[in-house]
């Protein structure tokens, strides 16, 4: 399983919060079959293809110029692990414990 993080910035758009942007962007990865997990400061989602994961990096970076910024700011972060598998489930538990 590969898991990735999405943060998505528009910029220069005059507005105060993210928010319309960032659940429009949450939409875009459900659309896709994906199980977004929302935290303070990205999205984190598993997919079994990085196919997956790139064309939802494109969904999201596009939805926010779809709704009017004119410049937008996409981190993805990858991680991908072929010697085992992984999930945010279990990643979450290794570190829980200890």
């Amino acid at each position: 399983m590969i898991i990735a993080e999405i943060s998505v910035v528009p910029i220069g758009t005059g507005t105060p919060s993210v928010r319309n942007y960032v659940a429009k962007a949450v939409d875009e990865l459900r659309k896709l079959g994906l199980n977004p997990e929302l935290t303070a400061m990205g999205t984190i989602f598993e997919a079994d293809d990085i196919s997956l994961i790139l064309d939802a990096f494109e969904a999201v970076h596009e939805s926010v110029f779809a709704q009017g910024a004119l410049r937008v700011v996409t981190t993805l972060t990858i991680d991908e692990r072929r010697d085992k598998e992984g999930s945010i489930k279990q990643k979450i538990r290794s570190v829980a414990s200890g």
